[in-house]
């Protein structure tokens, strides 16, 4: 018999990438969305059409706030689904605790109501702060997030500890670092500088370009969460719950980053200077050292061939701008 996977916010980026590894695979995966208005469901639903063509394969459009979990014959879940995004999270912040926090709840207590006790939750590097020293630990104590977003993903790790305290389970905390690539979310500064680039449109540059991000590609992010699967199913007995970092393994200036997408797509950049915004973190840096020995984790992706893949997928779908 082949696991059976719950997958949610399976048709957003990570988890549909995620979605589509499993069955490659040979597991079987229930996939639950609720298709969130954040970004159109169109877009969301081109994520799904490799999955929707093959077998292994069921989706359930549902909320995991609101609707029971599909989950009868399933081993393990992944639970990605989740309110993305920094800044908007400093407009609506009480929607960020309903899906992120009330929501993960709601996912873990499921789980452990039908007597699953693996699941690996899609965290954030947000949840460190700006005032955790490089690279980031998860020996840290990241109790100082700086929006609205990074404080309901501490809160959904928190509720993780206590569910694997009282009921025994094994949650994996995957603390993702800027995860890019193809199918990236529109609104996501990679996909939007290209997109800004290629159609010869001025780019904003918060800050005076010096901050630094981990990026991590998608493969690289798909990797970490199959390692943590395994994982959870070789942890110790007794309940866990561990934060990870999956980071690319390097730090990129933001100016370099945009260079380095121009250069790509073989176009001049026009950059609009402005304020460093409310919420962002200047820098993120994964320390990798607990995801090497506990997940055999390894970033193989580095930012150039990266952005190289993106670039091209990105004139795949849009066509090379003229």
């Amino acid at each position: 018999m082949s696991p059976r996977v719950l997958v949610t916010g399976a048709a957003g980026f990570i988890a549909s990438h995620v979605a589509e590894a499993l069955v490659a695979r040979g597991d079987e995966v229930v996939a639950l969305d609720n298709f969130d208005p954040f970004y159109a469901r169109a877009v969301k639903e081109r994520n799904l059409e490799t999955l929707r063509r093959g077998k292994g394969f069921r989706f359930v459009e549902a909320d995991i706030v609101r609707d029971p979990l599909p989950l009868d014959g399933v081993s393990v879940v992944v639970h990605l689904a989740a309110r993305p995004g920094v800044r908007p999270s400093l407009e609506d912040p009480a929607s960020y605790s309903e899906t992120n926090v009330t929501g993960t709840v709601r996912v873990f207590e499921a789980a452990r109501r039908a007597g699953i006790r693996r699941v690996v939750f899609g965290s954030s590097s947000s949840v460190y702060g700006d005032t955790t020293p490089a690279p980031f630990s998860e020996e840290a104590p990241a109790a100082a997030p700086i929006s609205p977003y990074a404080a309901s993903k501490r809160a959904g790790e928190l509720m993780a500890h206590a569910f694997a305290h009282l009921y025994g389970m094994q949650i994996a905390c995957l603390r993702f670092f800027t995860v890019y690539g193809p199918r990236q979310r529109p609104d996501l500064a990679i996909h939007r500088f290209t997109d800004l680039i290629a159609r010869g449109q001025p780019v904003r540059m918060h800050g005076d370009g010096s901050s630094e991000r981990d990026y991590t590609y998608i493969t690289d992010c798909v990797d970490g969460v199959l390692a943590a699967m395994a994982w959870t199913e070789r942890a110790r007995s007794g309940g866990i719950a561990e934060p990870i970092n999956i980071g690319g393994g390097a730090r990129v200036r933001l100016d370099r980053l945009i260079e380095l997408i121009a250069r790509t797509l073989g176009r001049e950049v026009r950059i609009e200077r402005h304020g460093d915004q409310p919420g962002d973190v200047r820098l993120t840096d994964a320390d990798l050292r607990r995801a090497g020995r506990e997940l055999g984790f390894r970033p193989k992706v580095g930012i150039e061939e990266g952005i190289r893949l993106f670039v091209r997928w990105y004139e795949g779908v849009h066509g090379r701008q003229s």
